[in-house]
């Protein structure tokens, strides 16, 4: 594909609004021009979004103890990881992280639980968090709390949830390798209850298990077909002690062309770069962040370490973005 073409295609996502189809994405994946690819879509990321950075950051308020098999995960009971296990984190510390983040000029703060939902009597106990972090901080507050149903999520709502996350992961043809206690259609179950309350949702997923391009593009186009609003990119950190540890890496303009072929799709989400990202050279790290990607989630990654706050600022800074008030 020349670099005309590619710019032609940027032009007309610009104009329209609209993402590019199934077929233009396979060949924008396959294009050896990457960084034509990566100028194309900042491009399109600027038109829709400016020059405004979308930061979150979050915190595992219940780590272990899942009774899941997602083949990734370092939290689930089916795996021995050596993962550090509790049912509450206290809540003096989940405070004690969102004021933390709010004084580094963090704009949204996560709780997120292990397990397939939380209970009843649980939710009982986050809640009361939930409603003292609204009361305490001007964080935008969201959760990631599993497969809850409708009336679970009005009462998150209703304390002051504003987003709520679940995952899909992968694509359709891939979930079945990779997950076999849920389905995706459990997911999307939750997700459209939470959206009918009103919440904002946030569902990204994981690249680098395994799955081909046409996986990656078929995902992102189901996210977009969902209409969901925050696109969390995930690289896997093949853990020790799951089925994916001795997955290959993937290769770092991998990762870049990716997250620009998404925001081709995507152009209206907020694509955030989330766990694994530490693992990027300087270089690309900012070529991702001016190739489509405009939101991060800052600070650790429930079970692996991100960037520093501070590094990331710098840097955000200093390629011209503005994190978001």
């Amino acid at each position: 594909m020349e670099i005309s073409e590619i710019d032609d295609i940027a032009r007309s996502v610009i104009e329209t609004g609209n993402g590019v189809s199934k077929e233009t994405a396979m060949r924008l994946m396959q294009t050896p021009n990457l960084d034509a690819l990566c100028n194309a879509a900042d491009r399109v990321c600027k038109a829709f979004h400016g020059n405004r950075f979308d930061s979150c950051s979050i915190v595992n308020a219940r780590s272990g103890m899942c009774g899941e098999d997602c083949k990734w995960c370092a939290q689930t009971r089916h795996h021995d990881t050596g993962c550090v296990t509790y049912n509450f984190l206290d809540e003096s510390k989940t405070m004690e992280a969102a004021r933390l983040n709010e004084e580094t000029g963090i704009r949204r703060f996560s709780l997120v639980t292990s397990g397939r939902a939380v209970s009843d009597r649980d939710l009982d106990s986050f809640l009361r968090i939930i409603r003292r972090l609204k009361n305490d901080t001007n964080l935008h507050l969201c959760v990631s709390m599993g497969l809850l149903n409708e009336a679970q999520l009005e009462r998150l709502k209703e304390a002051g949830i504003e987003r709520y996350h679940c995952n899909m992961e992968t694509s359709e043809r891939m979930w079945p390798e990779l997950v076999s206690t849920h389905s995706q259609e459990d997911k999307r179950r939750t997700i459209e209850a939470a959206r009918r309350l009103g919440m904002a949702i946030c569902s990204g997923g994981i690249i680098g298990m395994g799955e081909t391009e046409e996986d990656r593009v078929d995902f992102a186009i189901m996210l977009r077909d969902m209409d969901v609003d925050s696109v969390p990119m995930n690289i896997l950190n093949p853990i020790k002690g799951t089925p994916l540890e001795s997955t290959p890496l993937i290769g770092e303009d991998e990762i870049v062309r990716c997250a620009a072929v998404w925001r081709m799709i995507l152009p209206k989400q907020v694509i955030r770069f989330a766990g694994g990202r530490g693992r990027l050279s300087k270089k690309n790290m900012e070529r991702i962040f001016t190739g489509g990607i405009n939101g991060a989630i800052m600070g650790d990654m429930l079970t692996t370490i991100g960037n520093t706050i501070e590094e990331d600022k710098e840097m955000i800074g200093r390629l011209g973005l503005t994190i978001n008030d």
